[in-house]
């Protein structure tokens, strides 16, 4: 029926359950997605036992969906992909069962795959033309990585977070405002038109490493949103009298930016590489794009990255790493398992 190699991906890393058709891992055929993030919203953020439980709902007519408007079925797959680390091991488990189950039926290869090379993998994506090498800035809840991609499956990690991560250092001010969760969306959304200076924030640089550490960073802003309470509440006042929130999210948001870019553009000069990628949840963040578009710019560097809705947790970028994986010959058998801490392995 098609002169493609089509492969279903599978993704239930989170609070996300998706499935998706991708054909040669570049192009989308279907792409459904979905979300418990306005059920988890009451809690302040993830409750595992309740999305492993919507996860088992969602996930069977989620792929039946991704089928058909692909207008494809089983035996037209060249290969199922499933993510399997990191995440919430009881959400891993619901999506690797489903993939083995299909799997198996179809008589179909199965491709295990690392929620971050998948992250990485939308880039092809959304940039048909891409090809390795090329660095690329991993940034979400967990992860704060600059990866040199030297071919597809085959990374380099040179830096990583010693501590919190971007997008966690983003979920906890936020919480610690009011704004509630999802923190990063809402706090890009809260800084909009802020002032970036309105307070001193520290940078965290290593002598020997382009690591990024924003621990130090969210104890600073919480320490000074402290001190904006103490003040108001002295002053019979509210502490976005002193400070608006806007410029407060505005002025943090900034600090973390600037990290990112500045060990980002290090890496690229260091490397000689003229090809910059994001990836990641924080990839959505408007402060983030349009900053490091402007430095790419200036230094003459190619930068792309995925639409927003890629940037998210979805399944065709799943599909799309594990068609580069199942291309170069892996394939997992039954006994695939769930690994919440999976590493992101060099290779």
């Amino acid at each position: 029926m098609f002169l493609t190699d089509l492969i279903l991906g599978i993704e239930s890393s989170c609070d996300e359950t998706a499935a998706a058709v991708v054909a040669d891992g570049r192009s989308i055929l279907s792409s459904v997605i979905a979300t418990q993030a306005d059920f988890h919203r009451q809690f302040g953020g993830v409750v595992p036992e309740i999305a492993s439980r919507m996860h088992v709902e969602a996930i069977l007519p989620v792929i039946d969906q991704a089928l058909a408007e692909a207008g494809v079925g089983l035996a037209d797959l060249a290969a199922i992909a499933v993510t399997r680390g990191p995440g919430l091991v009881g959400a891993l488990l619901v999506g690797i069962s489903a993939a083995k189950g299909l799997a198996l039926v179809a008589n179909k290869p199965l491709v295990g795959v690392h929620h971050i090379e998948g992250h990485m993998a939308a880039n092809y994506l959304a940039d048909p033309k891409l090809q390795p090498p090329f660095l690329c800035l991993v940034v979400s809840g967990a992860h704060s990585h600059i990866v040199l991609v030297e071919d597809y499956g085959h990374n380099t990690i040179l830096a990583r977070t010693r501590d919190d991560a971007a997008g966690e250092a983003f979920d906890k001010i936020a919480r610690a405002v009011g704004l509630g969760y999802p923190g990063g969306p809402l706090l890009d959304k809260a800084a909009a038109g802020g002032r970036t200076d309105a307070f001193r924030l520290p940078r965290t640089d290593f002598a020997d490493s382009l690591d990024f550490s924003f621990s130090g960073l969210k104890t600073a802003a919480l320490n000074q949103l402290n001190r904006l309470q103490q003040q108001a509440a002295r002053e019979g006042a509210a502490w976005t009298d002193i400070i608006p929130l806007q410029d407060f999210a505005a002025t943090y948001q900034q600090a973390i930016v600037d990290v990112l870019i500045d060990h980002t553009f290090q890496a690229v000069e260091h490397h000689g590489l003229k090809r910059l990628t994001l990836a990641g949840g924080v990839a959505a963040n408007s402060c983030l794009r349009r900053c490091m578009a402007e430095r790419a710019a200036r230094q003459g560097v190619v930068l792309s990255f995925p639409p927003l809705v890629l940037c998210t947790d979805n399944a065709a970028m799943i599909a799309s790493a594990g068609y580069y994986a199942w291309r170069a010959g892996q394939c997992d058998d039954l006994s695939l398992n769930a690994v919440a801490s999976l590493e992101l392995t060099e290779k």
